[in-house]
């Protein structure tokens, strides 16, 4: 339930075991762990579609798009690791109405380059070539570390992002710290051993305090409906990531805070309903 008072302090447990908590996430967004899609990841092949986007040399976005061509658009955006494939229950369900757009971040699944893109401003502008262009509202998620890319393209076009949902976002620059292992992994003889996806998210994680630290004086520009979903016990991004976005969001039309007592950091697939009833609200607020 909606919850107004700050989040209680939670130990940010990614740098303890970096290498472990990837994984971790690797499991759970390939259905391969007890809290990842219930539906096998080959049910949405169909629904992949390709498109070129600018800002990278031969820049290819890969993508899933499911539901309601002409409804509203809501664009889901994984974390880091990641793929557009952990929204697959989403993909088989769609809001009634909506149309759902899951995509490959760049750096990630299908989509180009092979090596990491770590700007969040590059990533979202990605992203919004894959907003509608014919004034439908277009809704963005982000989970974890899209969040943080979903709240610029946000700030960036406020004109476009009608509604925001952030699930578990990682947006405090000063709740981001890095694990020695981290430098240690991103030795390039030692980085090239590495699966793309632990390589290229170790390489985010470890731009993004500097990525969120720009990305804070945008936040004034956030002008649509906002909904923040965030479990007490995430243990990967800390619960505190609501306070700072509360006090920086002044100029949403709304912000809307959902604190989930006792649950972790993998919302869209073990917190479902919650998610389900975040998009449905925003879907309210901003039609």
């Amino acid at each position: 339930m909606a919850q107004s008072h700050s989040p209680r302090h939670q130990p940010h447990a990614r740098f303890a075991s970096p290498l472990r908590n990837v994984l971790d996430v690797l499991l759970v967004e390939a259905g391969c762990a007890p809290a990842g899609p219930r539906a096998p990841l080959s049910a949405v092949e169909h629904l992949r579609h390709f498109c070129q986007y600018a800002g990278l040399p031969a820049g290819r976005l890969s993508y899933l798009r499911a539901g309601r061509p002409l409804g509203p658009c809501i664009v889901l955006l994984h974390g880091t690791p990641g793929s557009s494939t952990g929204w697959t229950d989403y993909l088989l369900e769609p809001p009634a109405g909506a149309e759902l757009i899951a995509l490959d971040r760049p750096g990630f699944g299908r989509s180009t380059p092979s090596n990491a893109v770590t700007s969040l401003a590059l990533q979202a502008g990605a992203v919004a070539q894959l907003l509608p262009a014919d004034g439908r509202p277009a809704i963005v998620v982000g989970h974890s570390l899209g969040a943080a890319v979903a709240t610029w393209l946000a700030a960036q076009l406020p004109g476009r992002v009608q509604g925001l949902v952030l699930l578990a976002g990682s947006l405090d620059p000063d709740l981001e710290a890095v694990h020695p292992a981290q430098h240690v992994a991103a030795w390039p003889g030692l980085g090239k051993l590495l699966p793309r996806a632990i390589r290229n998210s170790n390489a985010e994680l470890l731009a993004l305090k500097q990525e969120l630290q720009l990305l804070a004086p945008l936040l004034q520009h956030v002008r649509c409906p906002v909904a923040i979903v965030h479990g007490t016990a995430d243990d990967l991004v800390p619960a505190e990531n609501v306070r700072y976005l509360q006090s920086r969001l002044t100029n949403a039309r709304s912000v809307t805070t959902t604190l989930l007592d006792g649950h972790n950091h993998f919302l869209p697939w073990n917190s479902a309903s919650a998610v389900r009833g975040a998009l449905q609200l925003t879907l309210a607020n901003s039609t």
